[in-house]
């Protein structure tokens, strides 16, 4: 039988990084437990309201968020605030496939033209590896605003 996953990332603010990923996926915020959200209501607006209702402290309401594929297929992405800062290299990192099927130029474009966009949400770009056939296709290295790597691939 398998297992469903849940990646978890150390954060500082834990609702800017969700919405970073949720960008760059296409997943989506959930809703809080019990609430039924209509077409088209900000999640965070109501994760907001309900924390509130809760009595949850005002300082105490981004300790956690999380994103998650609409589809059902890809992990959820959970994201909880620590006091430290990142100190090392990530010994585990997600790789976003980018440019499924192509090859050559044509996928290091699309790499490329990916790599804007996700510059425009806030990542950074850190450096990019050439195909070298058959072992790599070629992918660019980046960090999320958090300075969390991760590849386009």
């Amino acid at each position: 039988m398998s297992r469903h996953i849940q990646v978890t990332f150390d954060a500082h603010d834990p609702r800017a990084l969700s919405a970073f990923w949720r960008d760059v996926l296409g997943y989506v915020h959930p809703g809080p437990p019990g609430v039924d959200l209509p077409e088209g209501a900000d999640p965070l607006a109501a994760w907001d309201d309900f924390l509130a209702r809760a009595g949850v402290p005002e300082d105490q309401r981004n300790a956690a968020s999380a994103v998650e594929d609409p589809d059902g297929r890809g992990p959820r992405l959970f994201f909880q605030r620590v006091p430290e800062g990142k100190t090392a290299k990530n010994r585990v990192h997600l790789d976003v496939r980018a440019a499924p099927g192509l090859q050559g130029e044509e996928r290091m474009a699309a790499l490329e033209a990916e790599c804007d966009r996700l510059v425009g949400l806030g990542a950074k770009r850190v450096r990019r590896h050439e195909p070298e056939p058959p072992m790599s296709a070629g992918f660019i290295v980046m960090t999320d605003p958090e300075d969390n790597e991760f590849c386009l691939d």
